[in-house]
C-alpha cells in the first residue's frame, strides 16, 4: 500500500494539550489504519507555542526531531532537542515540548499502543 503525498491532510489544533498556541498536524497515516499505532503524524510547531504536559500510559510516544530546535519538559527536567534527536515517552511518563526560537519546529510523532 501507498499512500500520496496528496492523501495526508494537515488539521491546525489550538491549545494541544493544554500547550499555547496551534500546532499543525499532517496525518501521515489515520487513526486505526497502522496497526498497534494511535498517531502517525508531522507536528509543526510555530515559536511561542507549545502542546502541553501529558501523559501516555499503555503506549509510547516517539518524537523524531526533523527540523528546529525546542524544549522538552520530562520528569527531570527541561532539554532541549532539535534535528536528529529522538524523544521517546512511555510507561505512564509525561512530557511537554515547546518552540522558543523563530525556526518552525518540526517532528514526526508515533504513539505505538503497548
Amino acid at each position: 500500500m501507498i499512500k500520496k503525498a496528496s492523501e495526508m491532510h494537515s488539521t491546525i489544533k489550538s491549545q494541544m494539550r493544554g500547550g499555547s498556541g496551534q500546532v499543525v498536524m499532517k496525518a501521515i497515516a489515520d487513526e486505526g489504519t497502522v496497526k498497534h499505532c494511535r498517531l502517525f503524524s508531522e507536528l509543526r510547531i510555530e515559536k511561542g507555542c507549545s502542546i502541553g504536559t501529558h501523559d501516555h500510559v499503555n503506549e509510547t510516544e516517539y518524537y523524531w526531531i526533523t527540523s528546529g530546535r525546542g524544549i522538552v519538559t520530562e520528569a527531570d527536567g527541561e532539554k532541549v532537542v532539535e534535528a536528529g534527536d529522538l524523544v521517546i515517552t512511555g510507561s505512564g511518563a509525561s512530557h511537554a515540548i515547546r518552540n522558543e526560537e523563530d525556526e518552525p519546529l518540526t517532528f514526526l510523532a508515533l504513539i505505538i499502543l503497548d
